[in-house]
């Protein structure tokens, strides 16, 4: 990845697209532009960005056929920019490959580090070893030791929630969906048992959180899952 990391922003828009390109280039990102899906498929085939920000509600393709598209040959993080506040909306495109996704309106400083969070696990995928420890202030997670240490204290951990653990950690900054953690740990016929996260997560957070009640690691996207904040990384 280049110092200046390369942002195409795929939004008819123009007042938002003004507003991005102001805003995310003082924060010193290069920002290309497209008001069109079919547009958009091709900057991103040709410019090759580090991102994309994707709206859904574009004038010739719907922006989920846009993400499908661009899973078939592309691996780069994608956040999804929309009005679209449905629930089944946000799940449906983070199942099909979204890292991440924003309802409009939005606060730009939220959106950049959102950016810089799936851009550091981008940069992590591609280094087998380096997400093999994950810190955070006083919390050290060894997902190839599996030990988990808060202020130089080990914490013991069951071995549900260190598998819960491990896909947040190895996921880091991406949200991922109710549906996802259950297949991932407990496996597919436990994609509708939401009350195992709520159990699991309220025990993890118990352990590893400073204030258990104000989680600032293990985090909860309403209504669509949870993601481990790895902005202190």
């Amino acid at each position: 990845m280049s110092s200046n990391p390369v942002i195409l922003v795929v939004e008819d828009d123009p007042q938002i697209r003004r507003f991005l390109r102001t805003g995310l280039r003082a924060y010193g990102f290069e920002i290309y532009e497209a008001e069109t899906g079919k547009f958009g498929v091709t900057l991103a085939a040709s410019r090759k960005p580090d991102l994309i920000i994707l709206d859904l509600g574009l004038p010739d393709i719907d922006g989920v056929e846009v993400l499908k598209s661009l899973r078939q040959w592309s691996t780069r993080p994608i956040i999804i920019l929309s009005a679209r506040t449905l629930e089944s909306d946000k799940v449906g495109a983070l199942n099909i490959g979204a890292d991440d996704y924003l309802t409009k309106p939005f606060g730009l400083e939220e959106l950049v580090a959102r950016i810089r969070a799936s851009l550091r696990r981008y940069a992590q995928s591609a280094q087998p070893d380096s997400g093999n420890v994950f810190k955070s202030g006083d919390l050290t997670i060894d997902l190839v030791r599996r030990r988990v240490q808060n202020g130089g204290k080990d914490v013991q951990l069951t071995p549900i929630e260190f598998r819960l653990l491990t896909t947040l950690v190895r996921h880091g900054g991406k949200v991922l969906t109710h549906e996802h953690l259950l297949t991932d740990v407990w496996g597919p016929k436990h994609v509708k048992n939401n009350h195992y996260l709520r159990v699991y997560m309220k025990s993890l957070r118990q352990k590893l959180e400073v204030d258990p009640a104000r989680p600032k690691l293990l985090l909860t996207e309403m209504g669509i899952g949870y993601r481990l904040a790895n902005d202190a990384v």
